[in-house]
């Protein structure tokens, strides 16, 4: 249990990806910023990513999770990896869905996945506060529900439940419901490098804390 008077940071280790899902995201964001206006737009505070692991973990500890994931993924060659996008998804919240693009889970990114967790696990606190999320005054607020994913991401989101996926925005689930009975063409993409975020509401990737460059 994390000490009450210890700062703590909710962060998501992520990896980018390249300019072909990119496109992609950028190009469901702005259909679903003209069905739902008051969602987020992706840009500089809102990263299109693939998150590897969601944790709150002691602020204190920052530079040493940096260090520690920087020296593991330098030991991969994960922008040589192709993946593969294949269908649409969304987390319904009432009359509004947070949506994105699922990619398909290899025996690669579980692995990684798992060496992040056993990386950061020295630094991980079994609770978590809204104090931890990244904020601004104009949006000031986190979903509760926030809280008790990120605390739980490990196992239920990890390992055989890890569904890797890239969140494109917000909608209406009428218009979300349309989109996801529309077909789907798959598509090939590859991460370029990876970043540590703090996270925002609807589980966002707000503030870049840390840039990992791929290795050569």
């Amino acid at each position: 249990m994390a000490d009450p008077q210890e700062a703590l940071t909710a962060i998501d280790i992520a990896l980018e990806p390249d300019a072909v899902m990119m496109g992609r995201a950028f190009a469901d964001n702005a259909a679903l910023r003209q069905n739902f206006p008051q969602g987020f737009a992706l840009d500089a505070t809102h990263h299109a990513h693939i998150t590897l692991l969601q944790r709150f973990v002691r602020t204190a500890d920052l530079p040493s999770i940096y260090a520690s994931t920087e020296e593991l993924l330098a030991k991969e060659k994960y922008t040589g990896w192709k993946l593969t996008a294949f269908k649409y998804y969304y987390v319904p919240a009432g009359p509004i869905g947070l949506a994105g693009i699922v990619v398909e889970p290899t025996t690669d990114l579980i692995g990684l996945q798992q060496q992040i967790i056993d990386a950061v696990a020295p630094y991980t606190v079994n609770a978590g506060a809204t104090t931890a999320f990244y904020t601004i005054p104009g949006e000031p607020d986190i979903h509760p529900s926030l809280i008790p994913y990120i605390r739980d991401f490990v196992p239920a989101q990890t390992g055989k439940n890890y569904s890797p996926h890239v969140s494109t925005g917000v909608g209406t689930t009428a218009f979300l419901d349309a989109l996801l009975a529309r077909p789907f063409e798959p598509f090939t993409f590859s991460p370029v490098s990876a970043s540590v975020y703090q996270l925002g509401n609807y589980g966002t990737a707000r503030k870049e804390l840390k840039t990992l460059p791929a290795k050569p």
